[in-house]
């Protein structure tokens, strides 16, 4: 067994310097999305994040799977048969994919950038959908590798929620399939992903507890095991007296009525809250319920982790309402004696989108959904507790009907102190399905990482740099663009570049000989069991100095190119086809500018990572060479329409890309210096003005910003007297003083600026 370090380590190896594809495991509890979000922060690969589902999409920060592939929702048969189906049952084959095959240029364009596919949540994925999915990725990047080369990192648990397939659809997949699992895959069959667990369990520290819960993981729980844990049955346990407790349960009308009966049941006002949405946000991704229905005293819990430095809370932390006001929500933690008020939380909804200058998958915000982060905690389904961490639950599993659902219900708690069990266990109904037992003996030895990690690591450079100097692909687009000439429709406007076309097909022509001969040198020098890095270091360093020069060149010129073409009428479908070939060309010169500095860093004996591949040269590259085009075309005498709005008439709008590193306060923060308005912030972000004001009070209690910049003198002055001598820790009693002469935001704003 390798310690959490170790198989931490490996993942974060094999995806910087392999193109292995990974499957990454674990038990509930030990740090599978911490390492998600560590993996996404320093690859230096171009990554996509994808999920089965819009919540799962959600939490991992990513997309869903259908929406990024644009696949139909349906089975999926793996040739092109024509089985026969039923009219509820509706089947794609690759002839259909090919036929309906709709993709948005800005969606091939993410997926012929891609480097690193990460699927997170993959105990949900189905073998179809990820055999789809590898058909589509070889269609879009015309590579008939796995997954179109793209290197896979399948995370998720499999003893945790199983794909879902009708019973109808089963008749027909299961011609195809052994199982409905992702390892099921025909992809995987043949290409199996290393297997990596994440072993060491933060969850729980009680050895007992750990080791029934291995036992019951691993179909292997006994007599013993289920004696010891029916100690904690008590059918008569009052949770109405014992406050703290949830309940879990398998069906959701049941946990819902709980819910509903127990707010019923509490006196007082019930009060409403509902979410601010801004932009693109469907409602069957909401994190949340759209309405958070609350009275006093009402037990919640937390759905997020604070990222906040205090870590009031945590996913599935238990309190009780203290306090409510329309905008104001305070929450008590009985067993620590303290009461914090409930900040509102950020999920945003996004687009992959491929960056002009950089050519770097970015993130695009469609929109955001604020809302609080808390539900009703009475009850919660088994299949909604996954990912939360409970101190005290009272488990109803007597009605246990899927495989792992006993284990994923008693894995939520983190000892056994805050177990209650409503009805004994029984030893029937509660084993897991026996294709993940099997698959699971796949796990790699750390003899075995260690020897793959050596060998693909070695793969890896060789493949990166033959790659960098296999331009076939590229001839191959700009011999597509001069044939094109012969059935131009645009002959008015296209034609006349017959000659250009000619002429740059010759020019990447002329260095494919020579660089399909530097390939050779190449795979001669890693065949060798033993490479010396400082020979292919010295014999690339020539070869880029040969070939840099002339692609680069080739990027000038159709760069100049665009600039002419983009000042013409009628010539939008001549633009687009540039616009391809300005994307794979320059990809080709900044692909071999990170070859260099990869080589260097393997030679210099560093890890290869995010910040070791990248340079200033390389992220301002285009922007430098399109800076220069458009300074020297303007300068020429040329006749051509030279008016800035038809220069753009074919592109878009750059929109401001999220740097997914920053927290929300940071680049509420950079828009503020840059002296934007609150309405100006609150659009630039897609947030409503009282989530930025938000923003501005945290910032005002970093001591990052001054409360006189943002409000009135007269306003402070007012604040000042309103808050002599107070001292509660809610707000509420002095917006019912006051009323509308303070909004929510000033008095929290001025609050904050006393600390």
């Amino acid at each position: 067994m390798q310690s959490i370090s170790e198989a931490a380590k490996y993942t974060l190896q094999f995806i910087n310097q392999t193109q292995r594809s990974v499957f990454l495991t674990g038990k509930a509890g030990t740090g599978k999305t911490t390492l998600l979000r560590e993996i996404i922060q320093t690859t230096h690969k171009n990554t996509v994040v994808v999920a089965p589902t819009g919540i799962a999409a959600l939490n991992a920060g990513g997309v869903t799977i259908h929406s990024m592939f644009q696949l139909p929702f349906g089975g999926f048969i793996p040739d092109n048969s024509a089985p026969q189906f039923s009219e509820n049952t509706k089947f794609e084959t690759k002839a259909t994919l090919r036929r309906h095959f709709r993709m948005s240029g800005l969606k091939k364009s993410v997926i012929r950038n891609m480097e690193l596919l990460i699927i997170d949540e993959v105990s949900m994925l189905r073998a179809d959908l990820l055999d789809a999915m590898d058909y589509m990725m070889q269609t879009v990047r015309k590579k008939s590798s796995p997954f179109g080369g793209v290197q896979v990192l399948f995370i998720g648990d499999l003893l945790q929620l199983p794909p879902v397939i009708r019973d109808e659809e089963w008749r027909t997949l299961k011609t195809y399939y052994n199982g409905k699992f992702f390892f099921h895959s025909h992809v995987v069959q043949q290409n199996p992903p290393l297997y990596i667990e994440l072993s060491k369990i933060f969850r729980q520290t009680d050895d007992t507890f750990i080791s029934i819960l291995n036992n019951l993981r691993n179909n292997q729980i006994s007599a013993a095991d289920i004696q010891f844990l029916n100690q904690y049955v008590k059918p008569d346990f009052d949770l109405k007296a014992n406050k703290g407790y949830i309940t879990l349960t398998t069906h959701n009308n049941k946990a819902d009525s709980m819910n509903a009966q127990a707010l019923n049941d509490l006196e007082g006002n019930l009060v409403i809250y509902k979410p601010e949405i801004v932009g693109d946000f469907p409602d069957k991704i909401f994190p949340v319920e759209e309405q958070l229905k609350l009275k006093l005293g009402a037990q919640v819990m937390f759905v997020k982790n604070d990222l906040s430095f205090e870590k009031n809370y945590f996913n599935g932390k238990m309190g009780i309402v203290k306090s409510l006001s329309s905008k104001e929500i305070l929450v008590h933690f009985p067993d620590e004696n303290k009461t914090i008020e409930v900040e509102k939380y950020e999920w945003q909804n996004i687009r992959y989108k491929v960056d002009e200058t950089t050519k770097e998958i970015e993130e695009e915000v469609l929109g955001t959904f604020v809302h609080y982060p808390i539900k009703l905690a009475w009850a919660i389904t088994v299949h909604k507790s996954q990912g939360l961490t409970f101190d005290k639950a009272a488990l109803d599993v007597s009605q246990v009907f899927l495989p792992g659902q006993a284990y994923v219900a008693l894995s939520r708690l983190r000892s056994l102190n805050g177990l209650i069990l409503l009805s004994p266990i029984r030893m029937n109904g509660i084993s897991n399905d026996q294709d993940v037992m099997d698959y699971s003996l796949n796990k790699a030895s750390e003899e075995l990482l260690k020897n793959s990690l050596h060998f693909e690591t070695k793969n890896f450079i060789h493949n990166y740099l033959t790659n960098s100097f296999d331009w076939a692909e590229l001839a191959q687009e700009w011999r597509n663009h001069k044939f094109s000439y012969a059935d131009n429709s645009e002959s008015s406007t296209k034609s006349k570049q017959a000659t250009w076309a000619a002429k740059q097909l010759e020019a990447i022509d002329t260095i494919l000989g020579p660089s399909q001969k530097f390939i050779i040198q190449l795979n001669k020098i890693f065949v060798a069991e033993t490479v010396d890095l400082i020979h292919v270091s010295e014999r690339f360093q020539a070869a880029y100095n040969y070939f840099i020069k002339p692609l680069d060149d080739l990027v000038f010129e159709i760069l100049w190119k665009i600039e002419e073409v983009k000042r013409l009428k009628k010539a939008k479908s001549f633009y687009d086809e540039l616009m391809v070939l300005e994307e794979l060309q320059t990809k080709a010169v900044l692909r071999l500018m990170k070859a260099k500095l990869l080589i260097e860093t393997v030679v210099a004996g560093e890890p290869i990572s995010k910040e070791k591949l990248t340079s200033n040269l390389i992220k301002k590259y285009i922007a430098h060479k399109t800076e220069t085009i458009q300074a020297q075309f303007k300068e020429m005498n040329i006749t051509l329409i030279d008016d800035e709005a038809d220069a753009e008439r074919y592109t878009k709008k750059k929109k401001t890309i999220k740097e997914p590193k920053k927290s929300t306060i940071q680049e509420t923060y950079e828009l503020w210096i840059e002296k934007n308005t609150i309405k100006e912030i609150a659009a630039i972000r897609k947030f409503t003005e009282e989530t930025i004001l938000g923003h501005l009070t945290k910032l005002i209690i970093a001591k990052a910003i001054k409360i006189e910049e943002v409000l009135p003198e007269d306003k402070i002055q007012e604040l000042t007297e309103a808050f002599y001598g107070y001292k509660e820790e809610s707000v509420s009693p002095l917006k019912e003083q006051y009323g509308d002469k303070f909004s929510w935001e000033e008095l929290r704003m001025f609050k904050a600026s006393l600390n």
